[in-house]
């Protein structure tokens, strides 16, 4: 399966069968999403950057809670979680999918406000390749970021969620993240392809340029 980067919190994931588009955003946002299709959109919050489910083509089904679902031979897990760590008082709610593509397990945290706890480690549990936002500001920071890396002990960890020349939310860059995990340099790449056999020994970090 095919991971592409599409800016902000928004990746395509393209599986054998179906492909899935993760929080889509709004042209507000500064990227561009371009035409996209899909035959699953995960939205992890209602907020214009993750919900702009009308730029993806094809009547996609839309999964936007908590519960498991199946479509495609794609299986996901929507895990409740919170927007801050006031357990929604400023933010709201956000929905974290673990999704089951070629069996890669994919875990997008959306924009996770806070340290997991020991019951949601136990439900999203198994991460192949972890999405995670690494930018502050709304979501964790770098050191919380990292905190969630070592909770779930993924085998790829691709950042999200940062400032970029075209991200127009005031956000942290990605460099505290890659420093905090002891990375001294990462070049990013255009897509990640990964199998169940492919996967890593050692936990790496992965860039992806967006589209």
């Amino acid at each position: 399966m095919e991971i592409t980067w599409l800016g902000h919190s928004c990746f395509k994931l393209k599986g054998k069968q179906s492909t899935v588009i993760t929080d889509p955003f709004s042209p507000a946002i500064g990227y561009t999403l371009g035409k996209v299709t899909a035959d699953i959109v995960t939205v992890s919050h209602p907020h214009p950057g993750h919900s702009y489910v009308q730029g993806v083509a094809d009547e996609p089904r839309i999964l936007k809670s908590p519960g498991e679902y199946e479509s495609g031979g794609v299986l996901s897990v929507g895990v409740h979680t919170f927007h801050d760590n006031e357990k929604g008082a400023q933010r709201g709610k956000n929905t974290v999918f673990v999704i089951d593509v070629d069996d890669v397990m994919i875990c997008h945290l959306g924009d996770l406000g806070h340290v997991l706890t020991a019951e949601q480690v136990a439900e999203i549990n198994g991460v192949d390749v972890l999405l995670i936002p690494v930018g502050g500001v709304s979501t964790i920071d770098a050191v919380q970021a990292a905190q969630v890396v070592r909770q779930l002990e993924p085998k790829i960890i691709i950042p999200m969620h940062y400032k970029t020349e075209a991200e127009k939310k005031d956000l942290e860059t990605a460099e505290r993240f890659l420093k905090e995990m002891g990375v001294k340099e990462a070049v990013p790449q255009p897509k990640l392809s990964v199998n169940k056999s492919s996967l890593p020994l050692t936990m790496q970090v992965v860039m992806l340029s967006y589209k």
